[in-house]
């Protein structure tokens, strides 16, 4: 049996997301029990040129959001930077996973020829569908996912690799 590219991008981004969310609960009550708040949490980085918390989560929830759309050949949903607070993020997050759920196998399957290119700051970027997914979205989507929670991990959340792979599968 082959991997169709909507088991191999649905749900990948919505557990990652889902994982995500975990992973930022368990941030935030860290940083509840050690008196932070949510303003100085969402604006840590880990270091000065990097983005902060709430960027990070925004670019994964993009990345999985536009991704799909991409994929199933549909303009990506637009979302709105402006969360200031853990719950508007979690409801980022939430409003995302229930987007990316809504495509369905007939929308993404076949798409791995897909012409798929990107309008970025430094120029153009071409992809086939496959390219787009397995090169741009999911490490994309990772490195966001992954650097929230070691943005979160450095400022002392009781987090460890379950929480990042199985999160709230736990």
């Amino acid at each position: 049996m082959t991997l169709s590219m909507y088991q191999a991008s649905v749900p990948v981004f919505e557990r990652a997301l889902s994982n995500l969310l975990h992973v930022l609960k368990k941030g935030e009550a860290h940083a509840k029990a050690k008196g932070v708040t949510d303003e100085v949490l969402l604006g840590t980085r880990l270091i000065p040129d990097m983005l902060p918390l709430t960027k990070q989560v925004q670019i994964a929830c993009d990345m999985a959001a536009r991704g799909a759309a991409r994929l199933a050949g549909v303009e990506p949903a637009s979302f709105e930077d402006n969360e200031t607070t853990l719950e508007q993020l979690y409801a980022r997050i939430e409003k995302v996973i229930a987007y990316v759920k809504g495509f369905t196998p007939a929308q993404i399957d076949g798409s791995e020829t897909r012409a798929i290119e990107l309008k970025m700051r430094s120029g153009e970027l071409k992809f086939t569908g496959q390219e787009y997914l397995l090169t741009f979205v999911v490490p994309n989507l990772y490195f966001h996912c992954t650097t929230t929670y070691v943005i979160l991990r450095e400022a002392g959340a009781d987090l460890g690799k379950t929480d990042f792979i199985a999160g709230s599968q736990q």
